[in-house]
């Protein structure tokens, strides 16, 4: 999260000469009735570049704002300041809107979730396909019998999971009411579950996996 920032915008004044009553200008006179000069900050007389004399004071009617390095180095840190939360913001709402199309992961969703430069995006769609197991089966077991196979495809590969062992399986032929899977690396009981990948299993309980990347490659077929 930024750190809090308050920028205080700077209220300019112009600077005001007073006039008399024929457009001339009123200076500023000492108790003896003399005219003032202006002078620099280290009291020297300020001369005009033409004359090479004293500048008289004006008398203001009100005072303008000194034009400084500080003032103009304060504005642009303002400046600086607002691009670097603007960029912020502009980052954060890119994430916002990234995880608006992986959370619209559902059938009919508007989300894209990748584009494979074939003239149509990809929709990501959240794979629920889950079938429990109706006998208990044990290490080694390939035949896993289910009370349906709906979703359930060959070369697919699904997350075996009770409340005690979870493994991932490919399967390799659909029947009409089991599944023939890898062997199994570990025993289940009857009601266990299994569902479609990507899943991990927390506390005993089947959820969504988490994000990754992989690795592809070409393979030469012979």
């Amino acid at each position: 999260m930024a750190e809090p920032y308050v920028y205080v915008p700077q209220k300019w004044l112009d600077t005001i000469i007073e006039m008399d009553e024929q457009g001339n200008i009123v200076y500023e006179k000492d108790e003896d009735g003399n005219i003032k000069y202006l002078k620099d900050h280290l009291g020297r007389y300020i001369l005009d570049p033409f004359t090479n004399k004293p500048i008289p004071k004006p008398k203001y009617s009100q005072e303008g704002t000194t034009h400084s390095a500080a003032r103009e180095n304060y504005q642009e840190q303002g400046i600086e300041m607002a691009h670097k939360r603007l960029d912020s913001h502009e980052n954060r709402m890119l994430r916002l809107e990234i995880n608006a199309e992986i959370d619209g992961k559902a059938p009919g969703n508007s989300g894209t979730f990748a584009d494979p430069f074939d003239g149509d995006p990809v929709k990501l769609q959240r794979i629920n396909t889950s079938a429990t197991i109706t006998t208990a089966v044990s290490i080694g077991a390939t035949s896993l019998p289910v009370d349906n196979v709906t979703g359930l495809l060959p070369f697919t590969q699904v997350t075996v999971f009770d409340g005690t062992n979870s493994e991932d399986v490919m399967i390799t032929a659909v029947g009409s009411n089991s599944i023939t899977v890898e062997a199994l690396k570990k025993a289940y009981v009857k009601g266990a579950k299994v569902a479609r990948s990507t899943t991990q299993i927390i506390d005993g309980k089947v959820s969504s996996g988490k994000w990754g990347t992989s690795s592809i490659g070409p393979v030469e077929v012979i």
